[in-house]
């Protein structure tokens, strides 16, 4: 190919900087070319994976009278008359299907069940990877036997705790069970990634007189927040869309009953009234939406770093 370019006068005409102009053009489009099949399956799979949200969105979006007639790709014949749009089944779902009072208690049980899980989680990665005490190695053994405890084992002893202690029905016994329930995931992922960061750095930190304290919360927490910021993703999607722990706990009542139990209740109660199920749905998916929107650079970040770190 060299010799062809060299042999071509037009070739020969050109300024070097236009011939390498060209050549990276060249490259461009093979690459491009190459990665197309790869580039279309993903957006194929994409468009599928999304389809159901979308039409659960725009259902809710619908008056029920053209929700019982028509299916939703329907408003595709005329995108943009804005007559068919209505929010009435967002307000009849939030107040009076109390879904507004189980979206307030959602987010009263899902924010300090995180909060508490990755700061206990990171203090205790912390420990186990750069303080020497006797045991260490057993307590990371148990760390890791827990993680095969199925769930439902520890659903009728918790219960008889909570129930001897007072705390059925209230956000605290929630609070306790997913601090549980998540603290050996939170600290087995934490405690691989701070083990990992370089010796050096947090020898000079002791060399200059930081105690552990201060090493922590100067130094591995800001390098750590991609590994804290995925594990807080796990944990507040785990607990928001949490079902049996929040029913067994806290039971169905209004005051107390968070959104996915709500909805269940829903489904009971008004199975015939899609409009209401579909805003109802959307309603109970916005916050971890928005949530992994929000963090999905760090939640990708600390995925990647921990699978190279191993």
């Amino acid at each position: 190919m060299k010799l062809l370019n060299v042999l071509n006068p037009w070739h020969r005409s050109q300024p070097p900087l236009a011939r390498y102009r060209q050549q990276r053009r060249g490259v461009r489009l093979k690459t491009w070319l190459s990665a197309a099949p790869v580039h279309l399956t993903l957006v194929a799979i994409a468009l599928l994976w999304t389809l159901p949200t979308a039409g659960l969105w725009i259902s809710s979006l619908r008056p029920a009278a053209d929700l019982s007639q028509s299916g939703w790709w329907t408003v595709f014949q005329h995108p943009f008359e804005l007559t068919q749009y209505s929010l009435q089944n967002y307000r009849d779902v939030l107040t009076a299907e109390h879904m507004g009072r189980a979206f307030l208690n959602s987010l009263m049980i899902t924010l300090p069940a995180t909060l508490i899980p990755v700061a206990i989680a990171t203090l205790a990665a912390y420990g186990l990877a750069w303080m020497r005490f006797p045991g260490r190695q057993m307590i990371m053994v148990g760390i890791v036997g827990l993680l095969v405890v199925p769930l439902q084992m520890t659903l009728i002893p918790v219960l008889r705790s909570y129930r001897d202690l007072g705390l059925v029905g209230q956000f605290a016994a929630v609070w306790l069970a997913h601090t549980g329930y998540g603290l050996p995931l939170g600290i087995y992922l934490l405690r691989n990634y701070i083990g990992s960061l370089p010796r050096e750095v947090l020898d000079a930190a002791a060399i200059d007189g930081a105690s552990h304290w201060q090493t922590l919360t100067k130094l591995v927490v800001p390098l750590s927040l991609p590994a804290i910021a995925s594990f807080a993703v796990f944990q507040f999607l785990w607990v928001w869309n949490d079902f049996l722990v929040a029913l067994v706990y806290l039971g169905a009542a209004n005051e107390v009953a968070p959104v996915t139990v709500q909805l269940s209740r829903l489904v009971g109660s008004r199975g015939q009234d899609w409009h209401l199920l579909t805003a109802g749905a959307f309603v109970t998916m916005v916050v971890p939406l928005a949530v992994f929107f929000a963090l999905q650079r760090q939640f990708v970040r600390g995925i990647l770093a921990g699978s190279l770190k191993g």
